[in-house]
């Protein structure tokens, strides 16, 4: 399997929320090579190092992925006979098991501390311009998904001084800390839109904000949250600003949004994380990990055998929904049999190129089964599952690693549900585009858009059923279960109800030995 760690961000992120003289020596010396962005202190070079601290946070497959999928009932990483054991670390997520010292969970936190510090490093020495409204961006959004995992948020204000240690934010004083920033940088981000998906954007800072008060019920009180009339009327107004730009619609196939070259045909997308192939320093090979966590070794071009579905997610999906899975064309794969070849793989499975059916390595047909389990023995252990990719091959560039698929952060598909679920929990319903105005609506348009039959009637429990549809492997999936207050209900391969300290992730118990300023956890 493959699995990165970046130890000088790890160690970066745990120096600065530290707080010892010989953290303060290493920290400023750090910080003096990172101000030069390698190449003579330019700040285009420091704010590059911002985004790039992004990249193996997001699109890599043991992070935020599995963090927010592998927690939920849509991914399960099993361990196959000797492999992708990894000392139980996938398992605990999936079963709810995890502790301060799992591995993932040290990794994220500490990943996405890295990015704060090195967002508040590049605003030391660029603290008004336009490209510091993206440092703030960016800090904002890590700060808003430090929240969202953990309630805590440690921070310093840019140059302030390591001796003590980091002040800590909290609940709902975070989540004002973080609508606070993005008002105030909204105004002065690029427009959203063409070249500017791939880098901080009003829209972007839009969705953010939607996200912000469609969950302050459940950083409230994340066992029972409430939804106020004005949070959702906040969602509804901001859905709105979006949508009635003109800037985004429909995909003319679902998976341009995610394909090579997304960020020109995807055209829902609204903040992505550019992978540019061919580009001397380019980081575009992470990405990749989406499918080759969940192929077979003799699939083309080859994977790791380790992530799939579960058989009650995909039994989500009607037979005509084309979000289920199609076959998508992309140059290096011929694909004559039109075989299923992005979406949910199951059944027996093909060469793309010339059509022969595949074996696994005994030499017996590769058939996925919707059949999976924590852990499997037997034969059959390297076919079970339904192996699930949103992101069509790269095939032209994916032995190179360097890949053409943009990462998605935000798109129009999560914008209209948000607004549809606003308007059911008490919003005001408004007419914008061409979308319709009750959340019925708005659903409905986005199902016939996708091949899925209408609803009759809109429910809490249908609306998640259909982020599940819309929204699969996008790393947003925890946070919807636990609004909808459905995380801790027993779901495919975990068979009882959790505690509830799991809505909330342990704080890793090094940044606990770090910081005094952070607490445990309850129930940790």
């Amino acid at each position: 399997m493959k699995y990165i760690k970046f130890v000088l961000f790890t160690s970066l992120a745990i120096l600065f929320f530290s707080c010892t003289k010989l953290d303060e020596k290493l920290l400023e010396s750090t910080t003096s090579v990172n101000s030069t962005g390698g190449g003579g202190g330019s700040l285009p070079a420091l704010l590059k190092g911002v985004y790039s601290s992004m990249q193996t946070t997001y699109q890599d497959q043991g992070n935020i992925y599995a963090l927010e999928e592998m927690t939920t009932d849509a991914l399960i990483g099993p361990t196959r006979g000797p492999d992708w054991d990894d000392n139980g670390a996938w398992r605990v997520l999936h079963a709810h098991r995890w502790d301060g010292e799992n591995v993932h969970i040290k990794d994220v936190f500490n990943q996405l501390l890295t990015t704060v510090f090195l967002a508040t490093d590049y605003l030391r020495f660029d603290a008004s311009s336009p490209a510091a409204s993206e440092a703030r961006y960016i800090r904002a959004f890590s700060n808003f998904l430090v929240l969202d995992g953990w309630n805590q948020v440690p921070y310093r204000e840019p140059g302030e001084s390591t001796l003590q240690p980091s002040k800590v934010r909290k609940g709902l004083e975070a989540l004002d800390y973080i609508i606070s920033e993005l008002n105030a940088v909204l105004p002065l981000l690029p427009a959203g839109g063409g070249i500017n998906k791939g880098k901080a954007n009003r829209d972007g800072a839009r969705v953010l904000l939607m996200k912000c008060y469609l969950n302050r019920g459940v950083y409230t009180n994340r066992t029972a949250p409430a939804f106020s009339p004005a949070d959702m009327n906040q969602v509804i107004t901001l859905a709105d600003q979006i949508i009635t730009s003109g800037t985004y619609t429909y995909s003319t196939n679902y998976f341009d949004n995610f394909a090579p070259a997304n960020t020109i045909i995807g055209k829902e997308n609204i903040w992505v994380q550019e992978n540019v192939v061919g580009v001397s320093g380019s980081t575009g090979s992470t990405v990749r990990s989406r499918w080759h966590s969940g192929m077979h070794y003799n699939q083309n071009p080859g994977g790791w055998n380790g992530f799939t579905t579960l058989s009650d997610y995909y039994n989500k999906f009607e037979a005509s929904d084309k979000r289920r899975g199609v076959a998508y064309v992309t140059p290096g794969a011929a694909n004559p049999g039109n075989r299923v070849n992005v979406g949910f793989l199951i059944g027996q499975q093909y060469d793309f190129n010339t059509d022969a059916p595949l074996t696994d390595r005994s030499g017996a047909p590769l058939v996925f089964t919707p059949a999976v389990s924590l852990i499997e023995i037997g034969t059959n252990l390297e076919r079970t599952g339904i192996r699930a990719y949103k992101y069509p091959i790269d095939y032209a560039n994916d032995g190179s690693g360097n890949i053409d698929n943009d990462y998605v952060f935000f798109r129009l598909g999560d914008v209209l549900l948000m607004k549809a679920e606003a308007i059911l929990r008490g919003g005001t319903a408004t007419s914008a585009g061409s979308y319709g105005s009750t959340g019925l609506d708005i659903v409905n348009n986005l199902r016939v858009n996708r091949g899925a039959s209408a609803l009759g009637s809109l429910t809490l429990d249908n609306l998640i059923d259909e982020r599940a549809r819309e929204m699969y492997l996008e790393s947003w999936r925890r946070q919807d279960l636990i609004r909808f207050g459905k995380f801790l209900q027993p779901f495919q391969e975990k068979t009882d109800v959790s505690d509830p300290k799991y809505l909330l992730f342990a704080i890793p118990n090094p940044q606990l030995a770090a910081n005094p300023n952070l607490t445990r956890n309850p129930g940790y």
